[in-house]
């Protein structure tokens, strides 16, 4: 299956956000639930092998955007013969836009064979919030594989790129040099300086080269790494206890 979706926002003139664009194709899906507020809905199971999904997202100047899901991204099996499952993200801040992306963590099902793919481009004078959590296979079961690439660059200089990889097919990976047995990792990149004492748990937050801080957070579930990374996100967002509450209630 192959999904394509677009989410556009701009200033409204008058101190708010307006959405310019918002499309999406099952299972790839958008709803606005708010002012200047997104929320991703899966329209089907998945992904599945063979599915090729792609979301494109602008903020204009003068414009904020939060994207939020309504549930967790699971990734699931499918057949063999098929390639693997496959979920870019490509987005662009402009010079005073801001972009809040705080969707609901990816789960690597057992037998699932996925990769996500992620660039941001910030301009000069914009602002971004990118969480992104992964859990490692379902209760009670080992996770498929899953690999991860972030980049992130900010006026057109590299300041975050990662990759990570997790599941059988990558050897090591619950290693002390990776999670270290953890089930759940979260990561939080900010253009904004946060202090260290935000973190509600075992995680780290160093400053990037270049404006903003990266935070990470291991865990043997996601509740550690949520107990770990909520308290920066709510003070980077004040709104962000009382959204995450209310985010089903919103949709419905």
């Amino acid at each position: 299956m192959k999904a394509f979706a677009r989410i556009a926002a701009e200033s409204d003139g008058r101190g708010g956000t307006r959405l310019a664009e918002l499309r999406g194709e099952s299972p790839l899906l958008v709803r606005r639930t708010g002012p200047g507020r997104v929320h991703l809905v899966g329209g089907a199971a998945g992904p599945l092998r063979g599915d090729d999904l792609r979301l494109e997202i602008a903020v204009g100047s003068g414009a904020t955007l939060e994207i939020r899901s309504v549930a967790a991204q699971l990734a699931l099996p499918g057949r063999s013969h098929l390639p693997t499952s496959r979920y870019e993200v490509q987005a662009r801040v402009a010079e005073g836009g801001e972009l809040r992306w705080l969707p609901e963590p990816l789960i690597a099902a057992a037998g699932c064979d996925h990769v996500t793919v992620t660039r941001v481009e910030v301009a000069d004078g914009g602002r971004l919030l990118w969480r992104d959590d992964l859990v490692c296979g379902r209760h009670g079961e080992d996770p498929g594989d899953v690999r991860t690439e972030t980049t992130v660059r900010y006026a057109g200089r590299t300041l975050y790129r990662h990759d990570l990889s997790v599941g059988p097919s990558a050897p090591g990976w619950s290693g002390a040099a990776v999670l270290g047995g953890g089930r759940a990792i979260g990561t939080v990149v900010t253009t904004t300086v946060a202090d260290p004492a935000l973190l509600g748990g075992e995680a780290v937050l160093m400053p990037l080269a270049g404006p903003g801080m990266l935070a990470t957070a291991v865990g043997r579930d996601i509740r550690q790494v949520r107990a770990a990374l909520d308290p920066l996100c709510a003070a980077l967002d004040p709104l962000y206890a009382a959204r995450s509450a209310g985010a089903a209630l919103a949709v419905g």
